[in-house]
């Protein structure tokens, strides 16, 4: 049996944007693995999606912006972002890689 994909493998060294990788998908549901190293969004945008994301901090550190709240991501944490709530990526770790896994339904 070959080895079992990892979401901690096959991380790039050098990252000048963001890696994006899609896992699964089907006509409802999109799981993609997010790989970030000091990213964010730019000042002046923000995420209006048709659909419902929930996220997952895989390794790394994030911060998440919403309107009118931050929210600290450490590995583990996880957050539920119902459709057109508008959001930012406000920070990852710039010293190393921040890995995402994202579901959108």
């Amino acid at each position: 049996m070959p080895p079992l994909p990892n979401l901690l493998a096959d991380i790039p060294s050098n990252l000048p944007d963001e890696v994006v990788q899609t896992l699964l998908k089907s006509s409802h549901v999109r799981i993609e693995r997010i790989v970030s190293h000091g990213h964010r969004s730019p000042d002046d945008f923000w995420f209006d999606q048709d659909e419902n994301e929930w996220v997952l901090l895989i390794a790394g550190a994030a911060r998440l912006e919403f309107e009118n709240e931050m929210v600290e991501l450490t590995p583990g944490s996880f957050v539920s972002i119902p459709a057109h709530r508008r959001h930012r990526v406000a920070w990852t770790d710039p010293e190393r890689a921040t890995i995402w896994v994202a579901v959108w339904w």
